[in-house]
This record gives C-alpha cells, sequence and structure tokens, in this order.
C-alpha cells in the first residue's frame, strides 16, 4: 500500500482485538504512513489494546476512554493533546446494545436498552468528534461505522438498527457543520463481519452464510476490504466525499430479492 497518509496523526476508538473492524482500519492507516493513538474502553481491554498498538512501536499511546462519559472523553482528549498538536484522522467503530435487545422482538425494546445503544452507538460519534475538532484545524477526515440494518429490516438486529439509522443521521449533520473547517465526516456501511460484538446477534451465522449466497460478489467482506476504503477516505482521494455513507458489502445493498 502506497504511503498516502504519511505524516498525518489518527486517534482510533472501537479496538478490542486482532478481529475488530477498528483494528482492520487502524492497520492499514498505519501502512499508509498514519501515525495512530488508541483508546480502550476500562481495564478489561487495556492489554490487548496496548499489544496491538505496540506492533506499530513500542511507544504508540493507548489510553482509557469510556465514551458514554464526558469526563473520559475530556480526560483522553488531554491525553491526545500530551502527544501531538494535531490530529488528522478520526476513526468511530464503537456500538453497544444489551443483549436482550438484540433478540426477540424490536416491539419488546426497553427504554433503557433504547436508551443506551442510541447514547454509546450513536451519541457518542457527537461527542468525540466534538472533543477532537479543536485539534483539527487543519481539516481531517473522521471515518464511522455504519451497518446495512440502518436502512433496511434485519431481523434480530433490532434497537442495533435504529442507533445506527441516527449514526447515518448524524453523519450528515456533522458533515454540515464541519464541512467550512475542511473536516470530512463520513460512515462505511460494512457487510456482516465475524467480530465479537457481531457474535452477540442471534442468527449471525446464518447472516453470513446468506450473504455469501445472495450478494453479487456471492462472498463475505474482508477486514482488509473495510482497510483499504478506510485509506481512501482518510486521504487526498477522498477530498470531496463527505456526508455519505459508503457501502464495503459484496453489494449486498443493491439487491431486491
Amino acid at each position: 500500500m502506497s504511503r498516502v497518509l504519511e505524516g498525518k496523526v489518527g486517534v482510533v476508538f472501537g479496538v478490542a482485538n486482532k478481529r475488530s473492524i477498528a483494528w482492520g482500519i487502524a492497520q492499514a492507516w498505519a501502512q499508509a504512513g498514519a501515525k495512530l493513538i488508541f483508546n480502550y474502553q476500562g481495564e478489561r481491554l487495556k492489554e490487548n489494546v496496548e499489544e496491538l498498538a505496540a506492533t506499530f512501536g513500542s511507544d504508540t499511546p493507548a489510553a482509557p476512554c469510556d465514551v458514554s462519559r464526558d469526563e473520559d472523553i475530556v480526560r483522553f482528549m488531554d491525553f491526545v493533546k500530551s502527544k501531538t498538536p494535531r490530529v488528522d484522522l478520526l476513526l468511530h467503530s464503537v456500538a453497544f446494545a444489551p443483549k436482550e435487545a438484540l433478540e426477540g422482538n424490536f416491539l419488546d425494546t426497553s427504554r433503557e436498552a433504547f436508551r443506551v445503544a442510541h447514547d454509546i452507538s450513536a451519541y457518542s460519534l457527537v461527542a468525540v468528534t466534538r472533543a477532537a475538532a479543536p485539534l483539527m484545524a487543519g481539516g481531517g477526515s473522521v471515518v464511522t461505522m455504519s451497518y446495512y440494518g440502518a436502512e433496511k429490516v434485519v431481523p434480530h438486529y433490532n434497537v442495533m438498527g435504529v442507533a445506527k439509522a441516527a449514526l447515518e443521521a448524524s453523519v450528515r449533520y456533522l458533515a454540515y457543520d464541519l464541512g467550512p473547517r475542511k473536516v470530512r465526516v463520513n460512515a462505511i456501511s460494512a457487510g456482516p463481519v465475524n467480530t465479537l460484538a457481531a457474535r452477540g446477534i442471534s442468527g449471525f451465522s446464518a447472516m453470513l452464510s446468506h450473504y455469501e449466497q445472495h450478494a453479487p460478489l456471492k462472498r463475505n467482506i474482508t477486514l482488509e476490504e473495510l482497510g483499504a476504503m478506510g485509506v481512501f477516505l482518510a486521504s487526498d482521494g477522498g477530498a470531496g466525499v463527505t456526508g455519505q455513507t459508503l457501502y464495503v458489502d459484496s453489494g449486498y445493498s443493491v439487491m431486491g430479492m
């Protein structure tokens, strides 16, 4: 991969392990020349994230940040400021809903599950982008992760689909607000990937099989393909693209039947 991001600094939210979509994009950004700073969500993930970050050099920074807590976001951004005077790239690959809300019927979604899903999966994009924006004085690129369940009904995706719809709308409004600052905001709508989070969705293995059978490319996508799209959106190649949801799903989203 050419080093189209040489000299850029990126902040990565959402790595949990080596199968994470965030990790696939982070690897691609690093291979393209970007220097990265990572968050981890609590002590449970600290060792995993620090070990992965160290593959880019033992001095690759990582610090805790619970995106549902404004004080954590402020503290994390203070940490970022201590490492770099600017940020060029921001990856938001964060989503969560209580397990019981990803089973059964959407009709039965509790008020609390709805609140949590939207807070962590959608509002956190607004919160971390607002906190990072002062460091993006020279412009930049914000990338978040969505899924087709934001647009069409995917059984068992339930409240997460509604939260992803809110996320995609947030992308458009943030793109409008930040456009004058030369900050672009886009979403990648990924086909199903066998991540830790995805395995919490009831019937996920059947979803993978369904995509293989019905997508035009007759296969599922790879982390490398998501990484390549992440590099495109972060690079000058995507300089005219903002407020968009771009599908990396083997073409599945174009199908009617």
